[in-house]
């Protein structure tokens, strides 16, 4: 992303905010591991989406309509001895050129100027509770205006909640956003071609695990977007199963959910495949289920339809699929209208997507479901697991399968970001032969 696009970023929460506010929002801080150990730093995606800056001990005010400069970030000063141990800052100059700051301060000077910015604005756009260890910083300092009005300084009135305004921009992808979000599920597309291509009977879940992250890397995505999902056989069954450390069985399905990273967007796939290249026939019985109810919920993702039409598609054909292989038994609508599905799929079809793997955005809007607008971007992902129940055929045993794609809503319908990953039983099985066949 450039400087302009993290500038028309900042202006429509400008608009959005008004005369006589001021927004204030902290970076995350840094995450201890273990002891002298840190997680690898990552940014708030709400800052990131405003400032491209991906420093901590950082924040960002917006003040609409101020005569100097409506963007100031306060940030780490240049120290060139801090700067041999843990990395370049950007300090006050780099902030203004390179991150297209109109006035930057040192992090260390917020104390004395942010209640001065405060002072006489109407509404502070904030929200509590996402640095838990900035609120008191906050509140002191609107205490203290609070405590001067007799001198004559006001304080805000109105504390509203920043998130809110930030949800709804980021919701709409713009050019640039959806050209990340492309190249992170075309890495993520490889990186799955990638996993079928190695996995075979014998091999560990992890060893698969890690040929993902080498497709990432090797793209310039730094990090998966989430702890990948790598369930062979019964873990398949496990929804957020992450331990990916069984081996790999003869006869049984592979569960791969996996997205890569790329310039802060996610990508968000599921793929399920026979660890020994062919499907069972009940294995492949079941996986066509799920494959024409994520058809008949994409076709429903289009400008107009509203969001829970996919999954409503999506429970009909998998209802259905369900009652005509025996795993269910009744009339179809009692059987929906029941919820009599959730045995065997208790998950709902898709989520937005965008800067967080789940992304920001309400899914209801007046208590309505929220009609799908043209740059919005959602997973489609039906699933079915059937773990071992004592009145269901053996054959059916320990068998999960999910498929998940990343689809964007257009003008005219929708796009499938992630099509380039194999999802037919026919392109899946001549994929794995190939692989087999070279070795």
């Amino acid at each position: 992303m450039n400087k302009k696009e993290f500038a028309k970023r900042r202006q429509r929460l400008i608009e959005l905010m008004g005369e006589n506010s001021i927004a204030v929002l902290p970076s995350a801080p840094i995450a201890n591991r273990n002891r002298d150990v840190d997680y690898p730093y990552r940014a708030d995606s709400n800052f990131h989406y405003l400032s491209g800056f991906d420093e901590p001990e950082s924040v960002i005010v917006i003040i609409p309509g101020r005569p100097h400069g409506e963007y100031i970030l306060f940030c780490r000063e240049r120290d060139l001895s801090k700067e041999i141990w843990d990395g370049y800052r950007a300090g006050q100059e780099g902030a203004v050129e390179t991150f297209g700051a109109d006035d930057s301060y040192p992090i260390t000077d917020l104390d004395d100027i942010l209640p001065g910015l405060l002072e006489g604005k109407e509404k502070v756009f904030y929200t509590m509770g996402n640095v838990p260890s900035f609120d008191p910083r906050i509140v002191a300092w609107l205490q203290h205006l609070r405590g001067a009005s007799r001198q004559g300084l006001q304080s805000p009135s109105e504390i509203i909640e920043l998130d809110h305004s930030l949800n709804e921009l980021r919701l709409y992808k713009s050019s640039a956003e959806i050209s990340a979000m492309r190249t992170a599920a075309e890495i993520s597309c490889q990186a799955h071609i990638r996993a079928m291509q190695f996995s075979q009977v014998g091999k560990w879940e992890y060893q698969v695990e890690a040929e993902i992250i080498h497709e990432f890397m090797k793209h310039d995505c730094r990090s998966p977007a989430y702890p990948s999902i790598v369930g062979g056989g019964e873990n398949g069954c496990i929804l957020h199963y992450i331990e990916n450390n069984h081996r790999m069985k003869n006869n049984d399905l592979l569960l791969i959910d996996a997205g890569a990273e790329y310039d802060y967007y996610a990508a968000d796939i599921t793929r399920t495949f026979p660890i020994n290249g062919k499907f069972t026939p009940s294995q492949k019985a079941l996986y066509n289920v799920v494959l024409d109810a994520q058809k008949a919920a994409i076709a429903e993702v289009k400008p107009g339809n509203h969001w829970n039409q996919a999954h409503e598609a999506a429970v009909r054909v998998l209802t259905a699929g369900l009652l005509e292989l025996g795993l269910l038994s009744g009339d179809l609508e009692s059987l929906i209208e029941q919820e009599k599905y959730r045995d065997f799929y208790m998950h709902r079809t898709g989520h937005w997507l965008g800067m967080d793997v789940h992304d920001v955005g309400d899914y209801k809007v007046g208590g309505e479901w929220r009609l799908l607008e043209a740059g919005m971007v959602l997973t489609v992902e039906p699933g079915l697991y059937i773990r071992n129940p004592d009145n269901i055929a053996k054959k059916w045993h320990f068998i999960g399968i999910r498929i998940e794609d990343d689809v964007l809503v257009t003008k005219t319908g929708n796009e499938v970001l992630t099509a380039a990953a194999p999802k037919e039983v026919d392109e899946i099985e001549a994929l794995m032969a190939e692989a087999q066949a070279a070795r």
